[in-house]
């Protein structure tokens, strides 16, 4: 059954990798040939007078490529690749420390209600954002947060946080709660046993939380647009307002920042590979 496995995994490798090679393949195509209504699957130089001059890696082209000015400014892929960056990566370690942090609270204390806060904190993702978009909008005018970094790191923070919570909940539950209990007995703090004791062995939960949290803040597009139209404004709301350039959608430089806009998240989710395998099949398998 060795031959099923590697064929099955084989043709589920070339699934998943042929948008990939596609967006590859299409960022170094001439712009006739990427919307030609001709399969071309190998960019050549083509024969077209009027494409020859454009064939070149096209991962140097698209960062010339702006939004409409901005007090002055002509932003481009890199200033937006930036934003999405900053903000993914703050918003993911602020939603997953106060996660942590609120999910040790609920499983190692008796609090009042607990099963009702759970609840209550869950049923902060039953809406969907767009459903609240408006209200958060207008607040957000009222203390002129809107066109900021500091307003989406905040709103992706909350919004990632009842995720972080329940899934750190479900590992500090499994952690014995001997460990603490020794560590308190040597002459540890609480803040002592929990730094020393719960982060270490939590932190395969923490990884698996931070790559779920922080690929919905990097995807997001609803309130990336509604709060920051014009400034701070993240990669995905960049890709959308091309279709409003002059000389239509560029799509071999849309290809090309499509390629580098999702490495970040492939480099993390390799970084973190084994702490993903061992957190997705966590409690699962006693040794």
């Amino acid at each position: 059954m060795n031959w099923l496995r590697t064929t099955v995994l084989v043709l589920y490798t070339v699934i998943a990798c042929a948008p990939l090679v596609w967006l590859g393949l299409t960022s170094l195509k001439p712009p006739a040939d990427a919307t030609s209504l001709t399969l071309k699957a190998i960019p050549l130089p083509g024969a077209e007078p009027d494409s020859v001059h454009t064939f070149a890696p096209t991962f140097a082209a698209y960062a010339s490529l702006g939004t409409p000015p901005v007090s002055g400014v002509q932003s481009g892929f890199w200033q937006h690749c930036l934003t999405s960056v900053i903000i993914g990566l703050v918003s993911t370690a602020a939603a997953v420390a106060l996660g942590t942090c609120t999910a040790y609270g609920f499983s190692r204390f008796r609090i009042a209600g607990a099963k009702d806060w759970l609840f209550f904190i869950l049923s902060t993702r039953f809406l969907p954002p767009l459903a609240v978009v408006t209200p958060i909008l207008i607040m957000y005018r009222h203390v002129d947060m809107q066109n900021s970094h500091i307003g989406l790191m905040l709103l992706y923070t909350v919004f990632n946080l009842s995720l972080a919570v329940w899934l750190m909940k479900g590992f500090i539950d499994d952690i014995p709660k001997a460990f603490e209990e020794a560590a308190l007995i040597d002459g540890y703090s609480r803040v002592h046993a929990f730094f020393h004791i719960i982060i270490p062995q939590a932190r395969t939960g923490m990884a698996v939380t931070a790559v779920f949290c922080l690929i919905a803040a990097w995807n997001e597009y609803g309130f990336a647009l509604s709060l920051n139209p014009y400034e701070a404004k993240t990669v995905p709301v960049y890709f959308a307002g091309l279709q409003g350039n002059i000389n239509g959608i560029p799509w071999p430089q849309v290809a090309a920042g499509a390629l580098v806009f999702v490495a970040p998240i492939m480099v993390f989710t390799v970084l973190v590979r084994r702490h993903l395998l061992r957190g997705v099949t966590f409690g699962t398998i006693k040794q």
